[in-house]
């Protein structure tokens, strides 16, 4: 009878908050909610064993695309809202790679929403972190695509007269596999998000209600502040119903035919009530949390969907190799030499 041999310890040391931070000077305002946003990133990824050499930050232009400089791991600074371009091709020439997209409501929705769909209805598998404080901060306060109707800013004297963006709509109707809105102030919870979207293959989206304290401070707090988010918030929680509101006047969500509705929540009466399921294929229950907005309602936070669907770059790779196996590697020259060319002559 042989002595079974116990296998070798991983010689990897378990990461922690610090190995992910760069040392470079963090130069955003003091109070800005990015502060937070980076510190629960760093705090989620010293949670997986990935090697630091791995993960790979690409962000486009905005107050949070400094984010890659300070991550202690690889990083693209690259233009406006093509951050997902960048990330895409990074996705089809190393599948080893963690990839995050770090963007602004400004960068994403505005010069960069064509950029952002694609990535989105392609499925790639990489994370998109979307920060929206609903203000262009970096360039000193315009209103941006998710500010809302009415906004005052220097762009708008008078007011903006646009319908705003809603992110997690657009993601949706992109067909996006894992969606997700979290808060700059609750780092547990967004820890807890970040944690979901990279245990999920496919591409994942998470907008976080970020505050700009110098161009738009306070802009989510009817809805997240203190005195308020009890009744304005709601948790999602797969396979439970949207129960919101102090503990004495707890409330839930049923819809009346295709329209949601409030109704006080009864523990041992929960016929009727709208479950939530983040599993569900169809996105036609995902896209009506969207549209629970406040005032009306309150708003949903937490994962709104999370589905498995074959991923753009699992279906590259398996679509060259299939070409190989049928006709070979192919020969740059005889590609640059076919019979589709033509000569100018003058």
């Amino acid at each position: 009878m042989t002595q079974e041999v116990p296998s070798a310890p991983d010689p990897r040391p378990k990461f922690t908050k610090n190995d992910f931070v760069s040392g470079a000077e963090v130069r955003w305002c003091p109070g800005c909610g990015d502060y937070s946003i980076l510190g629960a990133m760093q705090q989620t990824l010293a949670k997986f064993d990935i090697p630091r050499e791995n993960y790979v930050f690409v962000s486009g232009i905005g107050c949070s695309s400094r984010f890659p400089y300070y991550m202690n791991t690889y990083g693209f600074h690259t233009i406006h809202g093509r951050a997902p371009t960048i990330a895409t091709g990074l996705r089809l020439v190393n599948p080893d790679l963690s990839i995050w997209v770090i963007t602004g409501d400004g960068d994403a929705l505005s010069i960069g929403g064509n950029h952002f769909i694609h990535a989105m209805r392609r499925n790639l598998n990489f994370n998109v972190l979307l920060v929206n404080n609903e203000i262009y901060g970096l360039t000193k306060g315009q209103y941006s695509p998710t500010s809302p109707t009415g906004k005052v800013t220097k762009s708008s004297p008078y007011g903006s007269i646009e319908h705003p963006i809603n992110p997690l709509c657009l993601a949706i109707a992109s067909e996006a596999t894992f969606i997700a809105r979290t808060l700059d102030s609750d780092p547990r919870h967004m820890s807890a998000v970040m944690e979901r979207a990279m245990r999920h293959k496919g591409v994942s989206f998470i907008e976080v209600y970020q505050n700009c304290i110098i161009f738009n401070d306070k802009a989510h707090a009817p809805v997240t502040g203190r005195d308020t988010r009890e009744d304005r918030m709601v948790y999602l929680e797969n396979g439970k119903p949207l129960v919101f509101g102090r503990v004495d006047d707890k409330k839930a969500i049923r819809l009346n035919g295709l329209y949601p509705e409030i109704v006080k929540f009864d523990p041992a009466n929960t016929q009727g009530l709208l479950i939530h399921n983040e599993a569900d294929p169809r996105p036609n229950n995902a896209y009506l949390l969207t549209q629970l907005t406040h005032p009306d309602f309150p708003v949903p936070f937490g994962v709104l969907r999370c589905v498995e669907k074959p991923t753009y770059d699992d279906l590259m790779n398996q679509q060259i190799q299939d070409v190989i196996k049928k006709k070979g590697r192919g020969r740059l020259k005889d590609l640059l030499y076919t019979d589709d060319t033509w000569t100018v002559t003058p």
